[in-house]
């Protein structure tokens, strides 16, 4: 199956804005998290079609799938 998968903020560093994934059927967002590298303790927010989810959220095809580190204030 494929996902698109955006990263915002710091994840963003040495790797992509916005790609496509191609995926086993019945993956999870802890598998792209593993899949691209991303360390998990800057992965603040999960989202899967704008719904904020948890790492063991099973995908579907054509899921857009966002990963955002924690956002500081002033």
């Amino acid at each position: 199956m494929e996902v698109k998968v955006k990263l915002f903020g710091d994840l963003r560093e040495g790797r992509f804005e916005e790609e496509q994934t191609q995926l086993e059927e019945n993956s999870r967002v802890i598998d792209i998290i593993n899949k691209h590298n991303l360390p998990l303790e800057k992965v603040a927010i999960c989202m899967v079609n704008s719904r904020v989810v948890q790492f063991d959220q099973v995908l579907q095809n054509q899921d857009i799938v966002a990963f955002s580190p924690p956002v500081g204030g002033m």
